[in-house]
């Protein structure tokens, strides 16, 4: 008889104590060093999370693939230090970035040992013992988190084109987040399926849940530079209008604008030097004149429900279920 699935914060803490467990017995130990930083400074720890859960909704024993979820935290944690040098940030989570800690090329060499590791810990054969089709499953779960990890890339090329220009349109900019963003929590809760052995249809369905999420996260993040409450969304408000980030608020905004309004953002976006709180307000109240904010709530609410229908299509019990929607119901700060 199937066990009850561990609960979302069951599964962070067993992940938690394993993580710390892994050991960097190579060297030099300044190239190891910032891996572990990195890896310690917690996180909310989504993509490793949403693998076992998925893993668990089939299988009761979740602990078997803590080595392939550090495995996609280690590759996220890479794609987030090498971001991190690239946007010159000086704090991740509350400490020094890699890069202001030690230094530009410490950033760069760490973060490709980071790479190899994460494939690495994918590749872990163990989970295999007394499973069948082993090979299979891990060919599926390689190909898969290869695509990903080129698809990754792509995206945060796309993202760095489109900060030199003003015509980028809805589309472009949700297929640039479905990449940088989506694929990863999709593939993670793939490869939760497909190790635990569930079927191509469920493993697919997964997948696109993941993707759709994903979609809603991203966009809902939009919103809450603008709209939300610093100390609960973690940083400061309005990043994203100071650095003229194309986001799916301003290129909405940009194509809604009447003349006024868009040679008023233009006017904005062009300048190199202004106050802050000046050209946060000024584009909020071109926002709330447009109806951004409500356009971009009903486009998270058309994902989040989306995902939704993708996971009824999954072949297990809703029992099964309960914790991955309370999860991503969590995610998404909602009630329903």
């Amino acid at each position: 008889m199937k066990m009850k699935p561990k609960s979302a914060d069951e599964l962070l803490n067993m992940f938690n104590e394993f993580l710390v467990t892994l050991p960097y017995e190579r060297k030099p130990k300044a190239l190891y060093d910032p891996i572990v930083y990195t890896l310690s400074r917690g996180g909310k720890r989504i993509r490793p999370v949403l693998m076992l859960l998925t893993f668990n909704m089939f299988r009761d024993d979740p602990e078997r693939i803590l080595m392939q979820a550090a495995a996609i935290e280690t590759y996220h944690n890479y794609t987030l230090l090498h971001d991190d040098l690239m946007d010159n940030a000086d704090v991740r989570r509350g400490c020094p970035t890699v890069h202001k800690k030690w230094n530009a090329n410490t950033a760069i060499l760490s973060g490709d040992a980071m790479l190899v590791l994460a494939y690495q810990r994918l590749s872990d054969w163990r989970l295999g013992c007394g499973q069948t089709n082993s090979q299979q499953k891990f060919k599926k779960v390689l190909d898969l988190f290869t695509e990903t990890a080129l698809e990754i890339g792509e995206g945060q090329q796309y993202d760095m084109d489109f900060e030199h220009r003003n015509d980028v349109s809805v589309e472009e900019y949700i297929e640039m987040i479905r990449l940088k963003t989506s694929v990863l929590l999709a593939c993670s809760m793939k490869i939760g399926a497909i190790l635990a052995g569930a079927s191509d249809d469920d493993a697919d369905a997964l997948y696109k849940f993941g993707e759709r999420i994903g979609l809603a996260f991203q966009l809902q993040d939009d919103m809450l530079d603008v709209y939300g409450d610093p100390q609960v969304f973690g940083k400061a408000t309005g990043g994203d209008i100071v650095s003229n980030k194309k986001t799916y608020m301003l290129i909405n905004a940009l194509q809604r604008a009447d003349r006024q309004q868009r040679e008023t953002l233009e006017a904005w976006i062009s300048k190199d030097e202004f106050e802050r709180e000046e050209k946060i307000t000024a584009i909020t109240n071109i926002y709330e004149q447009l109806g951004i904010r409500e356009l971009c709530q009903r486009k998270i609410d058309e994902y989040f429900n989306e995902s939704k229908a993708y996971l009824d299509m999954v072949s297990v019990s809703e029992d099964a279920k309960v914790q991955v929607r309370s999860y991503t119901t969590a995610m998404m700060k909602r009630e329903k």
